[in-house]
């Protein structure tokens, strides 16, 4: 649950709009002199190339594929609740994939509940496939990596998981924008979600260090064993900055792989398009190839960022 509500608190991205001071409504139309030169140059021209300009704001207002693809894997304001302190912004707007968090954590809440209302000796339905998932979670991935303070850390894991399999699986739902609604897509294509949840990792991976080695002893032993006196100095720089690896690595690995795989969607349908509209049935089938692909990667993607949080974990337990 902390890891739920942190993530939706601090894993709002910074709208684009907010980041520069609002334009001085001034500056909307030219200053002309004294006898209106500006505003004449400027009325002659719209009179004489009136149709050519037209068409050519159409074009700008339509933008390329490119740019409507991307449209749909970026992140957008939906409620602006930001606000300015002195000459910086503080962003507390609500985005789309802010709303799309909640869904998901939503969503995992009452399957969950619903899951365990009923429970038996001998599970079955929902309840069996949960106990399932959390099984494997502790005997395969706790307990083998992290040994025997893994029940301390379980629930964590288990949170984690759970909690980004329904977010990259809920990014696959068909759901457009529909009268104020952003639509559905993808939180973990946002860094600042992926970045956040790395985070979590890395400020247990540190705890976890220090509860089992001691604060002293987990920083003396950061550099391994048997490096000379002359270079400790210089290996205790190098491995305090790799600690820093572990979640950019997380957060990059996520990221890229849920962005990805959306992209590669969108450019498939874009193929009619680009090529003709006689391909459509080609670029539709292997769209349709990768939206399955996207199904087993959204498990994969959540697999992976558990068992390497595990693995992290793991390697503080003991010194080097």
């Amino acid at each position: 649950m902390i890891v739920l509500l942190a993530t939706l608190l601090f894993a709002q991205a910074p709208p684009e709009h907010a980041r520069e001071p609002a334009s001085v409504s001034g500056t909307a139309h030219p200053a002309g002199d004294e006898h209106g030169a500006a505003g004449q140059k400027e009325a002659a021209a719209g009179a004489e190339h009136g149709e050519g300009q037209h068409a050519k704001g159409g074009e700008e207002h339509k933008g390329g594929v490119a740019e409507h693809i991307f449209e749909h894997v970026q992140d957008e304001v939906v409620v602006p609740l930001g606000f300015w302190a002195g000459h910086r912004y503080i962003p507390l707007d609500i985005t789309k994939h802010v709303i799309n968090m909640w869904i998901a954590a939503g969503i995992l809440l009452i399957v969950v509940g619903l899951a365990t209302r009923k429970r038996a000796l001998i599970p079955k339905g929902g309840y069996n496939m949960l106990e399932t998932f959390v099984l494997f979670i502790r005997d395969e991935i706790s307990v083998k990596n992290i040994g025997h303070h893994a029940a301390e850390y379980t629930p964590y894991l288990c949170s984690a998981f759970f909690f980004i399999l329904f977010m990259n699986l809920e990014g696959l739902l068909p759901f457009p924008a529909w009268h104020g609604f952003p639509g559905i897509s993808t939180a973990t294509g946002n860094v600042n979600v992926t970045v956040v949840l790395a985070l979590f990792t890395f400020v247990l991976t540190q705890i976890a260090g220090m509860r089992a080695q001691g604060v002293f002893g987990y920083w003396a032993h950061l550099v391994p064993s048997g490096v000379p006196k002359a270079l400790w100095p210089l290996m205790f720089v190098i491995e305090f900055f790799g600690l820093f690896t572990k979640p950019f690595a997380l957060t990059v690995r996520l990221f890229a792989n849920m962005v990805a795989g959306h992209i590669v969607i969108f450019f498939l349908i874009a193929l009619t398009l680009f090529i003709s509209v006689y391909v459509a049935p080609v670029s539709v089938a292997f769209a349709l190839g990768i939206f399955l692909l996207e199904l087993f990667v959204a498990l994969v993607q959540a697999y992976v960022f558990t068992i390497l949080s595990a693995l992290f974990i793991g390697m503080t337990q003991h010194a080097h």
